[in-house]
């Protein structure tokens, strides 16, 4: 799959743009149009100072996308039965501070946690074991109570990734590698660097001469942001959440971590978090994803589920626009090339509820039943696709009436009315 030139080249601006306003050493870029990789383009010249060019098979450290790898993993336990997302973190964890708050509070940000484990900046110290980590964490140390607002914490995703490895017997790499890594096929992504890969730097202010970033093993802290990839398998981590697997997640469980749980009361109408994963509203549109940042690199992934679109970054400065440009690219493709509609084809005859088809009345307001890809929906006042439960008994799939149900009631054969959560709904409106 390609792209036109026109749109390559405006996507290729962007990218540039980056690079020259925020003096990134280096940065990658690649977009994803219907699930696949479309494009990639490079701007800057040092990705490791030694002359290796930048590319879409250059490793570059990922920083916190780390953390809906490990995400994905919690939600696979509890998808296995292995825990709910409302344990107490403290049952999988006996004697840590912080064990009152959930699985549930840790996915999305929302119990308050302090954003840092006590001591030196983890960032840029060697890391340390779990057991260390969690002997200096004291819950006088929250920064708030649960379920005010998202307070981003990179301590409590320490935290899931150990829960993870307990219940699965397996260090939280292993994991990774064996339950997401292998079946989508990221070979280049890892949790030390392996060449290609790219050098770290930070930019100095005034003389715009370059520093050489560490990069250490964040031990017990790497849940939160250790790993490393490439433009390539990113697009590959991309692609699944657009078409999700069910050897790695289902599509359901996905929508559940792609619905909004915290907000930063500044940013709740145009930002939120899930479990795991950022929003990003872009009316009418939904960006999801994850920003990345540790020292000397920047990396940013996020899709667009709904127009099947995507656009992944990797740069190599501790400061600058990169982990936001994906959202620029992503407007960039929709403007020169936008999604096309579904093509519109008959609709199959259902298996059960063709008699519920036409016209239904709420008192006087009017409503209709209909057919789309397959599905019965209802639409007018309120709008709700329904799926069949059993005989004369659907359930709400989403809308108004999401997990409601639909009950026809019948005189014999003849069906009197619709009894949708206490809304009667009849053929003909009052008084006919």
């Amino acid at each position: 799959m390609t792209l036109r030139p026109d749109t390559a080249a405006a996507l290729y601006a962007d990218v540039a743009a980056a690079q020259s306003e925020w003096k990134l050493p280096s940065i990658n870029a690649g977009v994803l149009q219907d699930g696949k990789l479309a494009w990639t383009g490079s701007r800057g010249r040092i990705a490791d100072g030694q002359g290796l060019a930048p590319g879409a098979d250059v490793q570059y450290r990922i920083g916190s996308i780390t953390k809906t790898l490990t995400a994905v993993l919690i939600m696979q336990c509890r998808d296995d039965g292995l825990l709910s997302l409302n344990d107490a973190v403290g049952k999988h964890l006996p004697g840590v501070a912080f064990g009152d708050l959930t699985v549930r509070h840790l996915l999305a940000h929302s119990g308050g946690m302090n954003a840092e484990p006590a001591g030196a900046w983890w960032e840029r110290n060697p890391g340390v074991s779990f057991e260390t980590l969690t002997a200096a964490m004291d819950e006088s140390q929250a920064a708030g109570k649960p379920d005010r607002r998202h307070h981003y914490s990179n301590l409590g995703y320490a935290l899931l990734g150990e829960i993870a490895a307990r219940l699965r017997g397996a260090a939280w790499m292993e994991l990774v590698a064996s339950r997401i890594l292998d079946p989508l096929e990221m070979r280049r992504t890892t949790y030390f660097p392996v060449r290609p890969a790219a050098q770290g730097f930070s930019v100095h202010p005034f003389s715009g001469r370059l520093s050489a970033e560490p990069a250490y093993d964040a031990g017990a802290m790497a849940p939160a942001g250790q790993l490393w990839s490439t433009i390539e398998d990113l697009a590959k981590y991309a692609a699944f959440w657009i078409d999700p697997g069910y050897e790695v997640l289902s599509r359901d469980t996905v929508d559940e971590m792609a619905a909004p749980v915290a907000t930063d009361p500044r940013e709740a109408l145009a930002a939120a978090y899930g479990l795991g994963l950022r929003l990003h509203a872009d009316d009418p549109h939904l960006f999801i994803g994850h920003t990345g940042s540790m020292p000397g690199f920047l990396a940013g992934l996020f899709v667009d589920r709904a127009r099947r679109i995507g656009a992944v970054t990797l740069g190599n400065a501790t400061y600058g626009k990169c982990a936001s440009v994906p959202l620029d690219l992503m407007r960039t493709l929709a403007s020169y090339e936008p999604p096309l509609p579904m093509e519109w084809e008959p609709e199959p005859e259902l298996a059960q509820g063709e008699e519920l088809l036409g016209h239904w009345y709420w008192g006087n307001t009017p409503m209709t039943m209909s057919v789309c890809g397959g599905i019965l929906q209802l639409s007018g006042a309120m709008t709700s696709r329904f799926s069949p439960l059993g005989s004369d008994l659907y359930r709400g799939r989403d809308g108004y009436f999401a997990g409601e149900k639909l009950q026809v009631v019948r005189d014999g054969e003849a069906i009197m009315h619709l009894d949708l959560a206490t809304f009667t709904l009849t053929r003909t409106p009052y008084g006919d």
